[in-house]
């Protein structure tokens, strides 16, 4: 699975891990997460993720 970068805190999305503050269960793909969701470190939204080659 593709893992995402905050471009502006550096905070890396990783699927395998999921996003336990937020109640994002481990498998869960960068795509599927809801619209709403943000960045746990800084707030920033989904747009202003980039994935990581």
């Amino acid at each position: 699975m593709q893992k995402y970068i905050c471009t502006p805190c550096g905070y890396v999305y990783n699927p395998e891990e999921g996003d336990a503050m937020s109640g994002v269960d481990p498998g869960t793909a960068f795509e599927d997460l809801p619209e709403d969701w943000c960045c746990p470190m800084c707030g920033a939204g989904k747009s202003m993720f980039k994935p990581i080659d």
